[in-house]
C-alpha cells in the first residue's frame, strides 16, 4: 500500500493526475484486448509491482531509434520502467558501463540469470561471412546472439530490423542480414515498426508480468493485441477511401480535406498495425493524422516490397 501511494505521489509530482493515469491502464488494457475489469490489475502491475523480471536489451545492427521510441514511453515513464518495474541489467544506450566492464555485465547476468531473464533484441545480424559484417567486442552479431538468446525465458525483437531484417536486409543485402527469429531458427516475439509504438513492448510486457505469459501472436510472430488488423481497417480516413476521394498530389485542397491517401502511396491496406488506435507521443498523431501515406514498416522487407513509398502499390 505504501509503495502504491509513493508510486502516485510522483505521478503527481510530474503533473500525472490519478485520473489520467488511470485513463492510460484503461487504453492499454484495451489494446491488449482485454476487458475492462483488467485495468486495476493493470495499474497495479505499476504501482505496485510484485516482481522485476531480468531484462537484457541486445544492440546488433540498427539505428537505436526503436530505444530512443521506448525512452520516450509515458506513463510509466522510463525510469519507473527501469528502475522499479523491470530489472534491465544491460542496455549499452543507458548503462553507465562501457569496454570491458559493459561486456563483464553481459555475462554477468546471463549467468546469473540463465533461463531467466527475458531478453529484447534491437537490430539485425549479419549471416553471411560467418556474421563478419557485424562485430562487438571482437565477436559477431550472431556469435553473440548465439550464445544469450537460448538461454533466455523468451525474446522479445523491437523493431523492423531485429524482427525481419530491417534496413540491412533490403536489396542486395551483402551481409546476408537476417532478423533474430530467422538467423538462428528460434521463436520470438515481434514488436514490428520503424520505429514500433512503445505501447506495444508495454503491453507485451504488462501480459507476461500480469498473466504470467507472452501474448497470442500471428504467423509473423506479431503479438495479436497489436498487429491483428490492418491500418485501413482502422483508419479514420476509410469512409473518404469507400467514397472515391482520394488525394492525388500533395498539398492539394483535397489533402487539405483529409481525403484518402492510397493514391500518393498509402500501404494502409497491406500493413498490420495499431498505429491508429495507439498513436504516438503519447496518442497526440500518427503519420495519416499528419498528412503522410503509411509506409508499411510492421511489414516483412518493407524496403524492398512496399517501395517506391509515394506511388499507389501494383
Amino acid at each position: 500500500m505504501k509503495q502504491e501511494t509513493e508510486f502516485y505521489e510522483r505521478l503527481e509530482s510530474k503533473g500525472i493526475s490519478r485520473r489520467d493515469f488511470m485513463k492510460y491502464c484503461g487504453m492499454l488494457t484495451a489494446t491488449m484486448g482485454l476487458s475492462s475489469s483488467f485495468i486495476p490489475q493493470v495499474a497495479n502491475v505499476f504501482a505496485a509491482p510484485k516482481q522485476r523480471p531480468p531484462v537484457v536489451w541486445l544492440h546488433f545492427a540498427e539505428c537505436t531509434g526503436c530505444s530512443e521510441a521506448t525512452l520516450r514511453s509515458m506513463y510509466p515513464w522510463i525510469d519507473e520502467l527501469v528502475l522499479e518495474i523491470l530489472d534491465i541489467s544491460y542496455h549499452e544506450t543507458i548503462m553507465a558501463a562501457a569496454g570491458q566492464q559493459a561486456e563483464d555485465a553481459l555475462h554477468h547476468a546471463v549467468k546469473k540469470y540463465d533461463g531467466k531473464f527475458i531478453c529484447v533484441v534491437e537490430g539485425a545480424i549479419a549471416t553471411k561471412y560467418n556474421g563478419a559484417y557485424g562485430k562487438i567486442a571482437g565477436r559477431t552479431f550472431l556469435d553473440i546472439a548465439k550464445e544469450v538468446c537460448p538461454k533466455a525465458a523468451a525474446v522479445i525483437c523491437i523493431g523492423a530490423c531485429a524482427t525481419y531484417g530491417g534496413i540491412q536486409a533490403a536489396s542486395p543485402n551483402p551481409g546476408g542480414y537476417k532478423g533474430v527469429g530467422d538467423a538462428l531458427g528460434i521463436k520470438t516475439v515481434n514488436i514490428a515498426g520503424c520505429p514500433p509504438n512503445p505501447i506495444n513492448l508495454v503491453g507485451t510486457i504488462v501480459n507476461y508480468l500480469l498473466l504470467g505469459k507472452l501474448p497470442a501472436v500471428d504467423d509473423l510472430g506479431r503479438p495479436l493485441f497489436a498487429y491483428g488488423k490492418t491500418i485501413h481497417d482502422q483508419c479514420p480516413r476509410r469512409s473518404h477511401y469507400e467514397n472515391g476521394e482520394f488525394v492525388e498530389e500533395f498539398g492539394s485542397e483535397e489533402a487539405a480535406k483529409g481525403y484518402c491517401l492510397y493514391l500518393v502511396g498509402c500501404k494502409g491496406p497491406y500493413t498490420y498495425n495499431n498505429c491508429p488506435v495507439a498513436k504516438f507521443n503519447d496518442g497526440t498523431s500518427w503519420p495519416v493524422e499528419a498528412g503522410h501515406p503509411c509506409i508499411g514498416c510492421s511489414e516483412p522487407g518493407f524496403w524492398d516490397s512496399m517501395t517506391p513509398f509515394f506511388e499507389e502499390k501494383e
